[in-house]
């Protein structure tokens, strides 16, 4: 389960880059969600992950 919760929290991480590069592209007119929603996701996992050690 480890493994999973680190693969997810990578995942997020580069959704969460790719939506910020997605907002800035568009000047800021698209939704900020784009980056903070994966990049909460991210951290969810990432703490499941610590407190499965």
């Amino acid at each position: 389960m480890k493994k999973t919760y680190k693969y997810l929290s990578i995942f997020f991480t580069i959704l969460t880059f790719i939506g910020a590069g997605y907002v800035l592209m568009n000047n800021g007119y698209a939704n900020a969600g784009y980056a903070v929603i994966p990049m909460l996701f991210a951290l969810i996992f990432s703490i499941l992950q610590k407190k499965k050690n």
